[in-house]
């Protein structure tokens, strides 16, 4: 039987939930607070241009991502653009070029590193010597541990660290290596580095981040007669003895609004579900229906205690024109010195109506983060300058630093995150921070909002 089910939040996990239970004969309606769908990876506007609240790279290996974004209609082709694996850096930084190229695996990373630039014979045989052993562990630890104390382990050059390890870690769960945790990042290592060849491909958006899965979203759900509330704020859950209550505010709902729904997909973020999951513990007259205040209480604190983690963008526009030789490079960082970039994008080779803009990257970037606008500005393009060996690229013609202050949760060792599943008939969460072997990236939370949409689905009267 059809049912209809809330979901609250309208970033990529929320429309991952609402288009799985829509898929499965059911009927759904998405809450978001903001004007814009995206969540903590969507678009902003800045002085008329459309930007990125931070530049993503996606892997071929986000097998669920690609699929709910294909049931949606979304055309990868156009909208992605597909690079083999690779971390190069520019010819005057310092740094080494690793391309994979497109061969069946493991051959594809075998040759890449055979034909390295910029790392020593030492460096090449740490690389291996670490996917070889990784792949006999099945890339999985008994007991947690840092990065960092696993590269120990693993007998990993100073040299390898800089320009291979200590990049991917920060890209892959923006954490630094001394706070990160190995298991998550083996997991990923397992489904890039030691996955098929196509699973390794570095997939870099064409399309803004809204536009690129929540706006394609939510033009499929509603042309399957879906509502989708932009602007309106749920400001409380109330169990029912057959479902669940929805309280909501903002024009989108005709100011204080109300409704009853099957159960409830709750895709906030984890400070904004710990807020509403903090008012379920007094739930009034909501009777036998109401959940034990404990269990709430618990899972409240759990998540408003998880340790955000910021990533800054810095966009910078250069005259029409201005490229890079390939679409982007790593950059080697080092605080001490003002060298905050770990990533140059050309938005230019991505989408034409950016010409001449790049974007740099930082991720864990609290310190970075702490400095003025200008200041970091400045700091960045001349780091590009010299990297790149062009004067001219320290004096952009706009720029502007985007941070996201909360962009993902500190993924440190042993980090308890909690399952899908609440202790409530009918309500289930889902977002990046739950539990699973990736850290907070969106293929997390597409597989999280997937996994909510199923238990709801499956759920018997």
């Amino acid at each position: 039987m059809a049912k209809h089910f809330a979901v609250v939040g309208g970033g990529w996990a929320g429309f991952a939930a609402a288009v799985e239970l829509v898929r499965a004969g059911h009927q759904a309606t998405v809450f978001e607070a903001a004007r814009t769908l995206g969540g903590r990876a969507r678009r902003v506007s800045f002085d008329g241009r459309e930007l990125d609240n931070g530049q993503h790279i996606m892997l071929g290996a986000y097998s669920e991502s690609l699929r709910i974004m294909r049931a949606v209609g979304v055309d990868l082709r156009s909208a992605v653009l597909t690079l083999p694996l690779q971390m190069r850096y520019p010819p005057a930084g310092g740094g080494m070029d690793f391309v994979a190229p497109r061969l069946p695996a493991p051959l594809h990373v075998s040759i890449a590193l055979l034909r390295a630039r910029g790392l020593e014979r030492a460096d090449k045989m740490a690389l291996a010597r670490f996917t070889t052993t990784a792949r006999w562990m099945d890339w999985r630890l008994n007991n947690d541990c840092s990065v960092a104390e696993l590269l120990v382990r693993f007998d990993q050059t100073p040299r390898l660290v800089a320009l291979m390890w200590r990049p991917l870690c920060l890209a892959a769960l923006n954490t630094p290596p001394e706070r990160a945790s190995a298991q998550v990042f083996l997991a990923v290592l397992r489904d890039s580095l030691g996955a098929r060849r196509a699973a390794s491909d570095m997939l870099v958006p064409r399309a803004d981040l809204s536009a690129l899965f929540p706006e394609a979203a939510a033009s499929w759900l509603q042309g399957k007669g879906n509502t989708i509330h932009l602007g309106a704020k749920v400001t409380a859950l109330r169990p029912a003895a057959d479902g669940w209550t929805v309280e909501a505010s903002g024009a989108a709902v005709g100011g204080d609004w109300s409704g009853k729904f099957a159960g409830v997909v709750l895709a906030a973020s984890p400070a904004a579900s710990a807020s509403l999951l903090g008012v379920l513990r007094n739930p009034g007259a909501g009777g036998e229906a109401s959940p034990p205040a404990g269990g709430f209480a618990d899972l409240a604190s759990q998540l408003a205690a998880f340790e955000p983690e910021p990533i800054t963008t810095c966009y910078l526009q250069y005259p029409p024109g201005t490229r890079l030789e390939i679409p982007f490079y790593a950059l080697i960082d080092d605080p001490a010195t003002q060298r905050w970039g770990q990533f140059v994008f050309d938005r230019g080779q991505l989408d034409a109506r950016q010409d001449g803009l790049f974007t740099v990257v930082i991720s864990a970037s609290s310190e970075a983060a702490s400095l003025s606008q200008d200041a970091l500005t400045a700091a960045i393009a001349s780091q590009l300058a010299v990297d790149l060996a062009r004067p001219e690229l320290a004096r952009p013609s706009w720029s502007k630093v985007i941070t996201e202050k909360r962009a993902t949760y500190a993924c440190t060792p042993g980090l308890k995150r909690p399952p899908n599943e609440t202790q409530a008939k009918g309500l289930v969460l889902a977002g990046d921070y739950t539990a699973g072997e990736y850290p907070a990236t969106l293929e997390m939370a597409i597989r999280s909002g997937v996994r909510a949409a199923g238990l709801l689905a499956k759920a018997k009267p």
